[in-house]
């Protein structure tokens, strides 16, 4: 269980989400070396594009690991936000490669990248409220913005998966690409962005970027106080019942 780093290219930083045994889900210590790794990306004058993957055939990311430490304080938040880039600038563009299933946590790290490709395999969704689970890393605020109110209810309401085609139709991958070829896509797609004017492409990408974390900031009172709500509420031990023992959950 690891945040893979490696630099293939001239000033490209490719990182691999890697938990193949839970479909690439990430634990608490994954999501804090994710956010550390963030933070020194962001720093590093060398890097100029960031690639990000999972590990394996299976899975981008299934989200956050919740066979394990399910608290979620202040404290816990702020590494998670940081970890999914939910409210703080970020100035390196991200291409994502989406080898396999991208949901849950998942998908709110999918949103925070910048040009996405997937294999054709692939399905997205966000589970969560079917195991009374309050989607606390940013989807409920970015989802609608990129890519419209009603696909993101959909998405967000019903927890279904959907597939690459789907994804591409509502805006919320730019291709599929095929799994031979993917890397390579992403690879160039990065190299593309890396020759062009670093503080030029930069700004750009800060702009944007503190744009969105601004919105999900004036939102993270309401989130934190939401969340606590799902948490406290008569469901949510019978939902993590259900998705631990893979049954349906029943909240008569």
């Amino acid at each position: 269980m690891e945040i893979r780093v490696e630099t293939p290219r001239p000033h490209i930083a490719l990182v691999t989400i890697a938990n193949e045994p839970r479909r690439n889900a990430m634990n608490r210590a994954m999501l804090a070396d994710l956010a550390a790794l963030w933070d020194r990306l962001d720093a590093d004058a060398g890097c100029r594009c960031v690639v990000l993957t999972g590990a394996g055939e299976k899975a981008f990311s299934a989200g956050a690991d919740i066979s394990g430490d399910l608290s979620a304080g202040a404290d816990t938040a702020r590494t998670i936000n940081r970890a999914l880039l939910k409210d703080t600038p970020f100035s390196k563009p991200i291409v994502a490669a989406v080898n396999g299933d991208c949901v849950g946590g998942g998908l709110e790290l999918l949103l925070s990248t910048d040009i996405r490709a997937a294999v054709s395999e692939a399905r997205f969704g966000l589970p969560e409220v079917r195991w009374s689970i309050y989607p606390f890393g940013g989807a409920t605020v970015k989802l609608t913005h990129q890519i419209g109110h009603v696909h993101a209810m959909d998405l967000l309401l019903t927890g279904r998966l959907v597939d690459a085609g789907f994804a591409v139709r509502i805006g919320l991958v730019n291709a599929i690409v095929e799994r031979a070829t993917l890397m390579d896509w992403a690879l160039d797609t990065a190299a593309m962005i890396a020759a062009n004017s670093p503080s030029a492409v930069q700004a750009v990408k800060t702009q944007i970027s503190a744009s969105i974390a601004e919105y999900a900031k004036s939102r993270e009172a309401l989130e934190q106080e939401l969340g606590d709500r799902v948490r406290a509420g008569p469901h949510f031990a019978e939902g993590i019942a259900a998705f631990r023992e893979k049954r349906k959950p029943d909240y008569r």
